[in-house]
């Protein structure tokens, strides 16, 4: 089996995280919505499962899922939805079916082109009203504060696809894409008229990008309602990036080190 119900395997470090990031007050998920992961010592990921509230996870609710069979079983062009949702199906254990997110895939093709230890996808309501603004897709083309430029680096956007294999197929061919030009992965994902994905070296890092996407977001909203955004301008940001002091800061604050 691709997917396994292995609750000794789920780490104290990724529970917390779950549920910190889906506490109400920080408004970044409602209800069942979003998942986090950690890639394990072996290669697989510990990922929520579907259905399962964020705020009140424990080792339980979770399932671990090899990568490699679920990016062959996304990239196969006559794949069904159906024959991914039977994959991410660790059976029945304790009266409960155990079933990996349907966003599964999001997080296997962060690990299918470079490990990383944590990727947490959320859907905060600042990040989902711009990326279903006529905005959308040049939201975050510039920074608008340093701090924002020190902790997420370039954004990806990624337009809407629908949840599952769809989204899983074009955010794989953005990923490799961005990986091509840059040489590594974003610290950021943006989903149009979706939400947003956090990829850190750390549960830390993972929550900061988070966190600052948010503030970048009311930034730009507020902005957007006074008139309209200011971004710092590429010449100021290539700045902050040839100091060392914001180098070291921005791998201190992105969990790089």
């Amino acid at each position: 089996m691709a997917t396994n119900w292995l609750p000794e395997l789920v780490s104290d470090e990724l529970v917390a995280l779950t549920r910190s990031l889906g506490e109400p007050a920080k408004d970044l998920v409602i209800l069942a919505e979003g998942n986090v992961s950690q890639r394990l010592a072996d290669g697989r990921i510990a990922i929520k499962t579907s259905g399962s509230y964020m705020a009140r996870s424990d080792a339980s609710q979770f399932v671990v899922v090899d990568v490699a069979p679920l990016v062959e079983l996304m990239m196969a062009e006559s794949t069904t939805q159906a024959e991914l949702t039977a994959m991410l199906d660790a059976g029945v254990h304790d009266g409960i079916r155990r079933r990996g997110s349907i966003e599964t895939l999001v997080h296997a093709a962060v690990q299918s082109i470079q490990p990383t230890a944590f990727v947490a996808h959320t859907h905060p309501t600042a990040i989902v009203s711009l990326l279903a603004s006529v905005h959308a897709a040049t939201a975050f083309d510039e920074w608008v504060y340093s701090d924002e430029a020190v902790v997420i680096g370039k954004p990806l956007f990624v337009p809407y696809a629908e949840p599952g294999i769809q989204l899983g197929r074009l955010y794989l061919t953005k990923l490799r894409e961005y990986f091509a030009l840059h040489g590594e992965l974003p610290s950021l994902v943006l989903l149009g008229n979706h939400g947003m994905v956090a990829i850190g070296g750390s549960a830390e890092a993972a929550e900061a990008i988070t966190l600052m996407a948010v503030k970048g977001a009311r930034v730009r909203l507020e902005a957007l309602s006074v008139g309209g955004v200011r971004g710092l301008g590429g010449d100021t940001v290539s700045h902050y990036f040839e100091r060392e002091d914001m180098a070291e800061r921005r791998k201190a604050l992105a969990g790089t080190n």
